[in-house]
């Protein structure tokens, strides 16, 4: 058995953990969790997880340790279990912005980390991941690590000098997509089209797309061409989108999104 803790038990951690329970990698885990808050914790619990008193009962308890809270928060939860931390330790951090260099400083010298950007769809066994590690994780811990992700969607493996950047492609994607609909929902309102059914047809029509992009082997310039009759409506609607400048707008957004990261490893 091997034994895995998080540390922050909010809507990811848990995620991540219910990925654990509900595979086959539930017979060889067992897993602990702490969280400062009780509500949290009891959730955990629930779960048929085991519940510590601290942070660091769970780093001195687990080979793997997730760090599933706030980057706001991790210097207040190092102060109280970077000292638990041992050279096995494998580090798995969801932080925006943490650099494994940051956990070595702060832990011990070559640190064991995976640093990885989930997103939130992982809540619903949707979620797409990107993972990295530091030299000294090896290929059965890093293994297990991408393993246990996958058990909520899919994994990618980049390089770690890309975890920022990477963060306005799936991590804070969601969002974004969240907002655009927004709009076109916003729109079937303005023409006396129902809010719900408006949601319906778009929220489906993004995943029917999706399924195109992952799916259907052709490039995202045929998908754009498939769905643009010459002198038709979809040309008519990309000509006004190009024209208001969508390319710089998506450009400006995922620059500030990797700007701020950079801010969050200082």
């Amino acid at each position: 058995m091997v034994n895995v803790g998080f540390i922050g038990c909010g809507n990811m951690g848990m995620a991540i953990m219910n990925g654990i329970l509900s595979s086959d990698m539930s017979k060889d885990i067992r897993l602990f969790a702490y969280d400062k808050f009780d509500e949290a914790l009891e959730k955990a619990k629930a779960a048929g997880v085991q519940a510590l008193g601290s942070a660091a009962d769970v780093v001195k308890n687990c080979k793997y340790v997730f760090f599933a809270i706030k980057p706001q928060q991790l210097d207040e939860v190092l102060d109280e279990a970077a000292s638990a931390v041992t050279a096995e330790t494998v580090i798995v951090s969801i932080l925006a912005g943490i650099t494994d260099e940051y956990y070595a400083k702060r832990t011990v010298s070559g640190a064991k980390v995976v640093l990885v950007m989930p997103n939130t769809p992982f809540l619903l066994g949707e979620g797409a991941t990107a993972l990295s590690r530091s030299d000294s994780v090896s290929d059965e811990e890093f293994d297990l690590v991408c393993k246990i992700f996958s058990s909520g969607g899919i994994s990618k493996v980049i390089d770690k000098d890309k975890m920022k950047e990477i963060i306005a492609i799936n991590g804070s994607s969601p969002a974004f997509i969240y907002l655009y609909t927004q709009y076109f929902v916003d729109y079937a309102k303005s023409v006396g089209i129902d809010e719900d059914t408006a949601k319906e047809l778009f929220a489906k029509s993004l995943i029917g797309s999706a399924k195109m992009i992952t799916d259907s082997g052709r490039s995202l310039d045929e998908l754009i061409q498939m769905v643009s009759s010459k002198g038709g409506t979809t040309i008519a609607g990309l000509e006004k989108l190009r024209e208001n400048g969508l390319s710089k707008a998506v450009e400006e957004c995922c620059k500030a999104c990797t700007n701020r990261a950079y801010e969050l490893s200082k």
